[in-house]
């Protein structure tokens, strides 16, 4: 079985990850999360959420991966055991007290373990999984050759996850404690401030003030700030080594991103099963999100881990406009997210479908009146089309200052 894994920060993004093709979504709730600032699933929500992705086949995993303190772990058992009963199929922890805990208290719920726990060789997956483990998160620095290694020596029924998209933290499996040191947000408990982004220049001891910049250019360094990654074109690679799940990151990511990168690696595990090259389609959606350059991480050769690039900034190529609401008697109903105009070229993204154009000759605000430019927040439009788009269908531009 190939799993497909998808964030969801908040219940738009869990929607547009079922409907566009996920196995699995992972999320946070309450507390114990590695995203303080993602919207957080209280058990109520909880409950909706694991009943809605069971009701579309997919599987909820509830992050529990920080560190928890003395008083945070005492307080775990009556966590889990609401979160338990709101139907979750597993847990994903980084400390071994709080996994014991777990396995103490709900014995019959799932134990993922964390890329947090930096699990990089089969001795250490071996003794996670005599303590109750289901699956291990692999650390990132671990590449292709090491994963088929950890495949061959643990349990068969043991189960291997690893990241395949997204953003990469500059220091090891994530455990990262510069946040803290300058800005007082810890980083191993979901409050990172992303200090590796900044740029940094050099100042000699005796010339305070006097900045002096690491590269010739003047434009000062990014030397901590890591590419993203996308593995997007070597999925093959991952699953003959022996990968179980493939993730992508972003529980703080937009509800528009996690519809687009999980139709297109939807698209490319579906053609992987099947014996079939990847679509090209697919391929070119992961750039059609924001981004920052892409690499492949620390799978393959050395070379490829150099990760830095040198700016801060990100690469887009879409803008978002808006989602379809319906499609009746000929009439399209969305709901608009950004400015576009009828002038715009508009492609629209249906779930387990690559994209198309369309052509808009004229909008029809809620007051009935024909309009060419949609610039108000969440308004309710709608316009004349001969094709029918499902619920949750993208409505997406290029953007205008490319």
């Amino acid at each position: 079985m190939l799993e497909l894994l998808s964030p969801a920060g908040d219940p738009e993004c869990l929607e547009a990850a079922i409907n566009y093709g996920c196995d699995a979504v992972y999320l946070g709730g309450t507390g114990y999360g590695m995203r303080a600032s993602a919207a957080k699933f209280d058990f109520d929500t909880l409950k909706k959420a694991t009943e809605l992705a069971h009701a579309h086949g997919a599987r909820v995993y509830l992050t529990c991966n920080t560190v928890p303190s003395n008083d945070e772990i005492e307080a775990l058992p009556e966590y889990i055991k609401n979160a338990a009963a709101c139907g979750i199929d597993a847990a994903i922890v980084s400390d071994i007290g709080a996994a014991a805990v777990i396995k103490n208290t709900v014995p019959e719920l799932n134990i993922h373990i964390s890329t947090q726990s930096g699990v990089v060789n089969h001795v250490t997956a071996n003794e996670l999984y005599k303590m109750g483990a289901k699956r291990v998160v692999l650390a990132r620095e671990v590449d292709i050759d090491n994963i088929r290694r950890i495949r061959d020596k643990i349990p068969n029924d043991m189960e291997i996850e690893v990241f395949v998209h997204g953003a990469m933290c500059v220091s090891f499996s994530g455990r990262c404690l510069l946040s803290s040191f300058m800005t007082g947000r810890n980083a191993n408990r979901g409050e990172c401030a992303q200090p590796c982004r900044w740029k940094y220049s050099l100042m000699e001891e005796k010339r305070p003030g006097q900045f002096f910049p690491i590269e010739e250019d003047g434009r000062g360094s990014y030397i901590l700030n890591a590419m993203d990654l996308s593995m997007i074109r070597h999925l093959d690679k991952l699953k003959e080594a022996g990968v179980t799940s493939f993730k992508i990151e972003g529980r703080a990511k937009s509800s528009y991103y996690v519809a687009v990168i999980t139709n297109a690696y939807r698209a490319a595990l579906d053609a992987l099963k099947n014996g079939e090259p990847l679509p090209e389609w697919a391929a070119e959606e992961v750039e059609k999100v924001s981004h920052r350059p892409y690499c492949t991480g620390f799978y393959f050769n050395k070379e490829d881990a150099r990760q830095y690039y040198e700016s801060s900034g990100y690469e887009r190529t879409y803008d978002f406009v808006g989602v379809v609401d319906k499609c009746e008697n000929g009439t399209v109903y969305i709901t608009q997210r950004n400015h576009f105009t009828v002038s715009d070229k508009l492609e629209v993204l249906s779930p387990g479908k690559k994209p198309v154009s369309l052509s808009v000759g004229y909008l029809v605000n809620p007051a009935g009146e024909q309009i060419t430019v949609a610039n108000k927040a969440t308004e309710k439009l709608s316009f004349r089309c001969d094709a029918v788009f499902p619920k949750g269908a993208i409505l997406r531009r290029p953007c205008i200052n490319r």
